[in-house]
């Protein structure tokens, strides 16, 4: 069944996610020469450069995954936004900890909610996945704050100290004559798409019962149109198809609006909506709550619903979708599923009911192999994982024994062969604390 990466069409056996096995390529990079002041000379002009950009690539065939650290060498900041170049036509698909969109070329990464403020000489880490072809270069142009990176000495005809730094030329925010292939990240997830003409007070924005002060916590009421804003963001990872993600006024479990996913057919059709909020740091136990509606019985191909990058898996997914007709998990960095896909494993598991709210709940322990599944409060013995193995659900799960560490959480839809679904998804939470339907 193939992953999130983008690859070629799928051979007969592509009903199995993550038949590749990447193989992992570390880059360091560390950008910011310079950190000392260079002395004033008549005819030049020198200014600090603006920050430290370190980059650890991990690459495979056609994909790769960056974990990026950004230190302030400047003034302290309470927001930041890091511009790079991509010249090989490499495409951002998703992020974590920033919000990033990309214009041809030019890539724009912008602090969540959370890591905006920096001192001087503080650091934030933040990542993100993408595609590439042929070759992948490591990005040297960044500018933060549209300040250079660079301590580079610049020609000033006068030796005024401080000719206002002049930011790269290449990450203009303006987009590139032919925007290539639709922007993964089109909406930009920032505070709410255009502010609306009244504060127009949806249904209710308390948050939904059980879920006060998770990191996650919404019903989308707080949102102001019909696409995804306020901490979510749409992202197609490596391909898009015709699947779309919308804000539904029209059908809700509570309140007055959900996020409905459109899911549509053929390999490679991905549509997700993806929280902006710092799922890394949801822990040990990570819990999952949502109530979820769909239209469309569960195939007996694969497809996706639900994905978390999992930094102990190189940013690779951990999924929930769907196999045999019946719910199922996906480790997408060796194709281990849970329940195994045996006719006794798939017994194990349960369906997904159409055409009514049912609440999905999950539990991932972090420091060891322990995960448990629920609808409606009745637990799934076939999306029971412990650390003593069981034929046809766990075994094949437990021959890596390393416990996923979720960075993400995205809600949606990946389809692997003809497959298409409407989704709806509500009242939605992740939390380091037990949560409840």
């Amino acid at each position: 069944m193939p992953g999130l990466d983008a690859r070629p069409p799928a051979p007969p056996r592509a009903r199995r996610f993550g038949y590749w096995r990447p193989t992992a390529r570390r880059l360091a990079v560390l950008v910011a020469a310079l950190a000392a002041a260079i002395p004033l000379v008549p005819g030049t002009a020198s200014a600090a450069p603006a920050c430290r950009v370190e980059f650890t690539v991990n690459q495979w065939s056609g994909g790769f995954t960056t974990a990026a650290r950004v230190t302030n060498l400047g003034a302290p900041v309470t927001s930041w936004t890091l511009r790079w170049t991509y010249t090989a036509g490499q495409r951002v698909t998703s992020a974590w900890n920033s919000v990033i969109t990309q214009s041809g070329t030019a890539v724009t990464a912008t602090n969540a909610t959370w890591n905006g403020t920096l001192a001087t000489n503080a650091a934030t880490d933040f990542g993100f996945q993408g595609t590439w072809s042929g070759t992948n270069p490591t990005p040297t142009d960044f500018t933060f704050n549209n300040t250079s990176c660079s301590a580079t000495p610049t020609p000033s005809p006068s030796p005024s100290p401080s000719p206002s730094p002049s930011p790269s030329p290449s990450p203009s925010p303006s987009p590139s004559p032919s925007p290539s292939p639709s922007p993964s990240p089109s909406p930009s997830p920032s505070p709410s798409p255009s502010p609306s003409p009244s504060p127009s007070p949806s249904p209710s924005a308390s948050p939904p019962v059980g879920c006060a002060g998770a990191v996650v916590c919404t019903g989308f009421e707080d949102q102001t149109g019909t696409t995804p804003g306020n901490g979510w963001q749409v992202v197609a990872p490596n391909c898009q198809g015709t699947g779309t993600a919308t804000i539904d006024s029209t059908m809700a479990h509570s309140g007055g609006k959900s996020l409905r996913i459109s899911g549509g057919g053929n390999y490679c059709n991905h549509i997700f909506a993806a929280t902006t909020a710092n799922v890394s740091t949801v822990g040990p136990v990570v819990y999952g709550r949502m109530w979820i509606r769909h239209t469309t019985a569960l195939p007996a191909n694969h497809v996706t619903m639900i994905t978390m990058a999992d930094s102990a898996a190189s940013g690779r997914d951990l999924r929930i979708g769907g196999q045999g007709g019946a719910l199922q998990w996906n480790r997408e960095i060796d194709d281990a599923t849970l329940p195994e896909q045996s006719p006794n494993g798939i017994a194990q598991s349960h369906p997904l009911p159409t055409n009514r709210w049912t609440c999905l709940r999950f539990q991932i322990d972090t420091t060891r192999p322990a995960m448990s599944t629920y609808l409606d409060d009745v637990e799934v013995p076939g999306l029971h994982l412990d650390a003593t193995p069981t034929t046809d659900i766990d075994s094949q799960w437990l021959r890596r024994p390393t416990p996923p560490r979720p960075t993400t959480f995205r809600l949606g839809w990946e389809s692997y062969g003809s497959e298409t679904d409407t989704l709806w998804y509500d009242d939605v939470a992740l939390s380091a604390n037990p949560l409840t339907c």
